[in-house]
């Protein structure tokens, strides 16, 4: 269905059902569209603590596909993950009830704001979406905000504000981002990835220069200079970009200097100090997220102390280098790092912190990513004291590859198989030792290793 009729369906007293409403995008969306005003039902496969939250607010959730949910709906709203032989998405079209993207709800929404702040990019993108919504917080622009992850600042991954700016985080996979009208869009880096959907680097570039296109002639793309497909991705454009980087571009850092992992410097704009950062997260990628926050702030007029201001209090979000607690003098943190790129730069982080050794329990998220990106996978795991990977997480997919994380195993130096996460909790327990940093690691469910770890020391 078209997304240039989704506005008529998601007005109040319009009843949309949401297919798929645990998801943390959707859960947001659909709290968004509640407090619009909108009729909101939905269904979802689990309980969970989205659907008890949206529960509470009144919102009316069925457990399971039953084709019967949708009836009376005037619209259905979709995941990414419901395809069209899902029940609810059959009986829908069967009625004539239209479907749309989650997406395209969320372009539809933001089409209400005068300032659209999206956030893209293979990686950092909840990151920096966050440092944003801190910053914007502190210039009580009051914004409304989908994240996805769990923000502590908010106690949730988004909110609804009352101002006229929203900021959301924005997927490339599926092309889902392009669903989106932003005034600003950010793109932090541009890398092979989601390679289940697109043929190679050069599809996934020409999304993200179609992602920029959408910014209308008056509005402004954040771009990483020095990240070269990000460069050759925008080569042409004409619309206004604002550039930023560590070492150079229109935002940039100077006097960096970097304190057990956590960077302090200046970001510099037209030859100026805008805003001073001394970061409480570390690594330099952090140090980057930063800076492309700050471009973003701005490039929406938001002056440099509210930058200070926000960033002074900016915490990780979830599953972003979270501490979970002890085990017997090691400490266990958890990171969502799904992306060799991402593993690269967490693992070289934790390597400036005052840890004895780094202890790596990862779990492979797809396997088609894990086919596609086997030797930077191989080569990233090297540097942990130890690895241990789990199984791979399928997500969406079957297994038609005939790929484990065994085969890792092999390519990787003293590396450790464990085919269940009981497993990688036994072999945590009998590793650690005092001084170690213990990671789980990756977008699945191998947080729950970890927090069986800890929960074991109790």
């Amino acid at each position: 269905m078209s997304a240039d009729n989704i506005r008529e369906y998601l007005r109040p007293g319009k009843r949309a059902h949401l297919v798929g409403i645990g998801g943390v995008s959707m859960a947001s969306l659909a709290e968004v569209l509640h407090g619009a005003g909108v009729k909101v039902t939905g269904s979802d496969q689990n309980e969970g603590k989205n659907v008890l939250h949206l529960r509470s607010l009144g919102i009316p959730i069925v457990i399971g596909h039953l084709p019967g949910s949708v009836e009376g709906a005037d619209c259905v709203v979709r995941t990414a993950a419901v395809h069209d032989s899902n029940p609810e998405i059959a009986a829908a079209r069967a009625a004539g009830i239209p479907v749309f993207e989650r997406a395209q709800a969320w372009g539809a929404i933001m089409r209400d704001y005068k300032n659209a702040l999206c956030i893209s990019g293979t990686h950092g993108k909840t990151t920096t979406t966050s440092m944003c919504t801190h910053i914007f917080m502190a210039a009580e622009k009051d914004p409304t905000v989908m994240i996805g992850g769990t923000l502590p600042l908010l106690e949730a991954g988004h909110r609804v504000g009352r101002g006229d700016t929203i900021i959301l985080e924005s997927c490339e996979y599926c092309d889902s981002f392009l669903s989106f009208f932003p005034t600003v869009a950010v793109i932090l880096n541009v890398e092979a990835d989601h390679l289940d959907y697109f043929a190679d680097l050069a599809a996934i570039q020409k999304s993200f220069r179609a992602f920029a296109d959408k910014v209308p002639e008056d509005g402004v793309i954040v771009a990483n200079c020095e990240d070269p497909n990000t460069m050759e991705a925008l080569e042409g454009e004409t619309k206004r970009v604002l550039t930023f980087g560590v070492e150079r571009g229109d935002v940039h850092a100077e006097h960096l200097a970097m304190h057990r992992g956590f960077g302090s410097f200046d970001v510099v704009h037209d030859g100026r100090v805008y805003a001073h950062l001394e970061l409480s997260v570390p690594g330099i990628h952090n140090v980057k997220n930063a800076l492309a926050a700050s471009a973003a702030a701005i490039a929406l007029g938001v002056p440099g102390k509210a930058v200070e201001n926000g960033m002074r209090t900016f915490r990780l979000p979830g599953r972003r280098f979270e501490y979970k607690g002890d085990y017997h003098g090691a400490e266990v943190c958890d990171d969502y790092a799904h992306h060799p790129d991402e593993l690269n730069a967490l693992l070289d982080m934790a390597k400036t912190l005052d840890y004895d050794r780094i202890v790596c329990a990862f779990q492979p998220h797809t396997y088609s990513r894990t086919h596609a990106l086997f030797n930077d996978f191989v080569s990233a795991l090297k540097k942990p004291d130890v690895t241990i990977l789990a199984e791979i997480y399928a997500a969406r997919e079957d297994n038609d590859i005939g790929i484990s994380s065994s085969d890792l195993a092999r390519e990787i130096p003293g590396a450790i198989y464990c085919p269940t996460l009981e497993d990688v909790t036994a072999r945590l327990r009998e590793l650690a030792k005092p001084g170690d940093l213990i990671l789980t690691v990756g977008a699945g469910d191998i947080y729950l290793a970890g927090e069986a770890l800890v929960k074991s020391a109790e």
